[in-house]
């Protein structure tokens, strides 16, 4: 056997070293923009921990009681619950507009099973968890098999679902009292409970263990991994062995599921079950806005679930802190339209990284 052939010891007297490549960003700003590619939550970090400082040093001690920041979490459990699920189909490079819609309508369904068809509470929540997951299915299959744009799908899922809402509920309110005295399960998440000086609710806790589940999934599991393949490029996840529509379907069905969710934090937030809830019109631009404040790439493949947490947060921060400064509420709306394409300018700096 020749020297040339003897593959075992060539192999063993190759060098251990990993391949690498040389990294041509030199100087602050090149670090600075690196670092910033491979954590997608640190700006949104800074931006909150900033944000509180400013209102901190603003307003002292009145806005970092434990009330004031208890509030904020109460304020945002309910666009907090649907970034996430909005996080998801983000981050598969699409958009969904009926995320609002699906928790009002959900609401709904909750309410009607109890009070109009006699079913125990926690079997209607049940139910309304399944309506919820249905449609991101419909929504998924329209995607994935039909091909068509997740704009246009959920723009229309979002007229639909609202159309229904209304001819379902015949557009009647179920008021708070009635759902406190028959059927208190349904603002279950809406209980108090105090935690040191600070009160939360179980909405609240709902909504940071489902950041804790999605952070897990999509960080340490096959299916994480091919959200974000899928997200980055479809056509080479499938070459590379992903099944891209069970994964659509997947991500689809799961933000629905979390829009029921939703749904049970709006009840036990507002007591009352509504048709007319303004979050069927105004929680998907809510939820959008905390996922690219949270630094989630409109583009796909790329962002941290704990980003839309931070961009909800964040949201919260200046809500509160204007309102208590005794500002204009239109101040609010201008600071986040300033943040959101602030913080699209920053994805698309970041981008550069990996062009």
């Amino acid at each position: 056997m020749s020297p040339s052939d003897n593959h075992e010891a060539a192999a063993s007297a190759a060098s251990d070293a990993i391949a690498q490549f040389e990294d041509t960003r030199t100087g602050l700003v090149g670090r600075v923009q690196n670092r910033l590619h491979q954590t997608p939550s640190l700006v949104p970090l800074i931006v909150l921990v900033f944000s509180v400082a400013l209102f901190g040093i603003l307003l002292g001690s009145r806005f970092f009681s434990p009330f004031a920041m208890t509030l904020i979490l109460q304020q945002v459990q309910i666009v907090g619950v649907l970034a996430a699920a909005q996080t998801l189909i983000i981050l598969t490079a699409g958009i969904d507009l009926s995320v609002g819609a699906i928790a009002v309508l959900c609401t709904v369904v909750m309410g009607k099973a109890t009070f109009s068809y006699g079913i125990p509470p926690a079997i209607s929540v049940a139910i309304g968890m399944a309506v919820g997951t249905a449609l991101g299915a419909i929504s998924g299959w329209l995607v994935s098999r039909m091909k068509l744009p997740p704009f246009i799908v959920t723009l229309g899922m979002w007229q639909i679902v609202l159309a229904a809402n209304y001819l379902y509920s015949n557009n009647e309110t179920i008021r708070s009292q009635d759902i406190e005295a028959e059927a208190p399960f349904l603002q279950f998440l809406g209980t108090p409970i105090k935690f040191g000086g600070a009160t939360f609710t179980f909405g609240v806790i709902l909504m940071i263990l489902l950041f804790v589940v999605l952070a897990y999934s999509l960080r340490s599991t096959a299916w994480g991994r091919h959200v974000y393949a899928v997200g980055d490029d479809p056509e080479a996840a499938e070459l590379s062995g992903v099944n891209v529509h069970k994964t659509y379907m997947s991500v689809y069905m799961a933000a629905g599921f979390i829009c029921a969710l939703a749904a049970w934090v709006m009840i036990g937030r507002f007591g009352s079950i509504s048709p007319s809830a303004t979050t069927g019109v105004i929680g998907n631009i809510q939820a959008i806005t905390a996922v690219v404040i949270g630094g989630i790439s409109l583009f796909g493949g790329r962002g941290s679930i704990a980003g839309a947490l931070f961009g909800a947060l964040i949201v919260g921060v200046f809500e509160l802190g204007l309102r208590m400064a005794g500002a204009d509420p239109q101040w609010t709306f201008m600071l986040i339209g300033l943040l959101i394409i602030a913080a699209v300018a920053v994805d698309q700096w970041i981008r550069e990284v990996a062009a």
